[in-house]
Formats: structure tokens, sequence, C-alpha cells
């Protein structure tokens, strides 16, 4: 009987970190305050963050300028010490530096050695992982493609646009293949297309099995990438959930259709009146600016001097 005991003991042991290990990120209670000089509270920028990122999501931290994003990336980071509560990251505290080789970090500003050019500047950071030198050159070629500067790639940083130095940065962030990946801001400065590029490129870091924390104030980027979001105001925590069940109006029954003839939509108007409902709209469906746009700019490039079909 005893033997079957301690036998039991280890196999319970072992299931409670199989089934924490699916939680990558976890803050309890997390606050800071910045202070003056003097010791005295300046600025509360996080109050009581209590939330969880789970592997293999793409986590949104959203709100406007000053909401507590970058305060929280650079807690989970360990370069802030929080002054009350806990943040953990892979199950260890936040502040033990060992667990930075497994993440990747696109900070809101890059701040990169502008007298390099690309390959330099990834074969540099290469370095700092103890990269061998047949590993740290296929993995610089290989980024490279990933975010679309081979054209460039020669060419000193200091000649880059701020969108070309976003992609570069982002490139930086992912040298060492890391399993978490948090952006600050990773759009900041990429025009339509560089946009939907670099959000294509975190929907494929999600499908490669890692997890991205990204913070943005830009509601159309977040909406398009993430699977959960966590909105702050003043460092609070707002509301936390999934982004579709967030955005879905619970009150309303939206119905699509096409080549409806004026008939059909009056018996459709009938049927609603009879049910007791109200007609809020039945319109023709728009699309997003974003997508206007791009499909604008891509057939100009498949039909060069065509000029768009697009009515007044």
């Amino acid at each position: 009987m005893a033997d079957q005991v301690a036998e039991a003991i280890p196999s319970l042991a072992d299931d409670k970190p199989q089934a924490e290990s699916n939680v990558v990120i976890e803050t309890r209670n997390l606050s800071k305050v910045y202070r003056d000089f003097w010791g005295r509270q300046k600025v509360r920028a996080l109050k009581a963050l209590d939330l969880e990122v789970r592997k293999g999501e793409i986590f949104g931290l959203l709100g406007p300028n000053g909401s507590g994003k970058s305060t929280t990336i650079k807690l989970l980071l360990g370069l802030l010490f929080p002054t009350s509560g806990q943040a953990l990251v892979f199950g260890k505290d936040a502040s033990d530096v060992g667990k930075n080789e497994r993440i990747g970090y696109l900070p809101e500003e890059s701040y990169l050695y502008k007298f390099l050019n690309a390959v330099e500047t990834l074969d540099f950071y290469g370095r700092l992982f103890d990269m061998p030198a047949d590993v740290r050159r296929d993995r610089v070629n290989e980024l490279i493609t990933l975010v679309g500067l081979d054209w460039a790639k020669r060419r000193q940083l200091k000649e880059y646009s701020k969108g070309m130095t976003r992609r570069i940065g982002l490139a930086q962030a992912l040298i060492n293949d890391p399993e978490l990946v948090l952006l600050d801001e990773p759009t900041s400065g990429l025009d339509p297309i560089g946009t939907r590029e670099m959000k294509d490129m975190i929907l494929r870091l999600r499908d490669e099995g890692k997890t991205v924390v990204m913070c943005s104030h830009l509601l159309a980027d977040v909406q398009d990438v993430c699977d959960r979001i966590a909105i702050l105001h003043q460092g609070e925590l707002k509301e936390l959930g999934r982004v579709d069940s967030l955005i879905t109006v619970k009150d309303m029954t939206q119905v699509r259709a096409e080549g409806l003839t004026k008939e059909a939509e009056e018996e459709i108007r009938a049927v609603i009146a009879k049910h007791g409902g109200k007609l809020v709209a039945m319109e023709n469906p728009t699309t997003t600016l974003e997508e206007l746009f791009l499909k604008i700019v891509r057939d100009s490039e498949a039909k060069p001097g065509r000029r768009s079909t697009q009515k007044d």
C-alpha cells in the first residue's frame, strides 16, 4: 500500500507543471509607481494588473498613450521592477534574466547601430547569443528575406527609413528563434502595405507555435491579428477577453445576401416587423479603407497605367 502511495505522489507532482506550462505570462496584482527625486509618488503607471497569456496565442495590450502598455512590457522583461505584485514569465519571476534567452523584444523605438548594415546588425546580435558562425549566417539570411530587406541588406542603417528600421528591428527580435515575442507598437512608421506585411508576419509567428504579445493604440491592427486582448486605461485593466467575443453586438442579427429583388427585400422587411423586430439597415456592405487601398495598389502593380474603377 505504501509503495502504491509513493508511486502516486510523483505522478501528481508531474501533472502540475504540465498543466501550468500552458501559461507563458502571469501577472498578479502587478503595480508600478514612478517617483520623483524625493521619493514622492509622481505617476501610477500600473494598478493591480492581473492577467494570463497562454502558449501559442497572440495577445494584445490595447490602450491610449500613457495607459501602461510599455510599462507592462518592461516589467515582463525585468527592465523595471514592480512597486508591488509579481510578474511571472515561463513560471519564473520576471527579474530572472535567464528567461530572456527565450524572449524576443521589439521596442517602440529601435536602438540600433546606424553605421552597421542589416547583415552586420543581425550578425552582431547573433554573436550575443553565442550562435555558431554557420548557424548565425543562415539565420541572418533567413530573417532578412522574411522581413523583405534583401534589396537593402548592405546599406547602412542610417540610410533606412523608419519603416525599414522597424523591419530590421523585428528581425533582430527573432534572431534567437524565441518562444515568446514582445512587440511594442510593431506597425509604427509603416505604410499600409508594410503594416499588412507586418501583421502577416505576426500571424506566421503564431502558426510556428510562438507566443506573441503586442501592444498598440491602433485598433485595426489589434483586431486583425490578436486572439485575446486586454484594454488598459490610466494603468488599470478595463476589459479582458477574446476579440471576436468582445466586438460581437449581442442584441443584433446581421443577414447578408446577394441577388435579392426589391420584392424579396420588402418581404424580409415585413417578416422582421411581424416578429416585433426593428430594421436597422438594409444596404450594401462596406469594405475597410485598408482593404480598398491594398486592392488598388495590387491592381495598379498588375495593370500599370489603368485607373481604378471606383465611383464617387
